[in-house]
């Protein structure tokens, strides 16, 4: 059964579609389905699995990573991510369960905040207001994120003015 033509021809078609990125079990029965049959996707999909290249759990940890990594979210935008590519619930929230949504959007904002080092302090903080919270941030987060940005913005030598009176 596992040497048929229709077999060989959806294992080869999977493994091309697992070349360019590590893949849901879903997103692959989904692509395959589109072509074969049920039980042979079935197959395949069983066949991948004990060849260890679909792992849902793996894959979960590194499409955080690369999140995390390169286009920073919040770990509630990843586990929606996660969850749209097919990944099971529980193993999404377990992917994301250590990601620091405070230090992520501290280094989301960093990039953006260097572009507008000579905005004025309305702009700068409400174009960083926006774009952490499109990427699925709480307001707390961002809030914090921006007073650090802020922080970094005035430099390490900034001093609160003093009010000097007369005396």
């Amino acid at each position: 059964m596992n040497d048929s033509d229709s077999f060989k021809r959806a294992n080869s078609a999977a493994l091309r579609f697992l070349t360019y990125r590590a893949r849901s079990v879903a997103e692959v029965r989904t692509r395959l389905s589109r072509r074969f049959s049920a039980d042979v996707v079935e197959q395949v999909i069983d066949s991948l699995m004990d060849q260890a290249y679909l792992d849902d759990s793996r894959f979960a940890d590194q499409w955080r990573d690369s999140r995390v990594a390169s286009r920073p979210r919040s770990a509630s935008a990843i586990r929606r991510e996660l969850v749209s590519k097919g990944v099971d619930r529980d193993v999404a929230a377990t992917a994301v369960r250590d990601v620091d949504d405070d230090a992520t959007a501290y280094r989301a904002g960093q990039k953006l905040a260097r572009q507008l080092n000579q905005a004025d302090e309305s702009t700068f903080r409400r174009r960083i207001w926006g774009y952490l919270l499109r990427r699925g941030f709480t307001q707390t987060v961002t809030r914090r994120a921006i007073e650090r940005l802020r922080e970094d913005r005035r430099g390490p030598d900034h001093r609160p003015l003093e009010i000097v009176g007369d005396s």
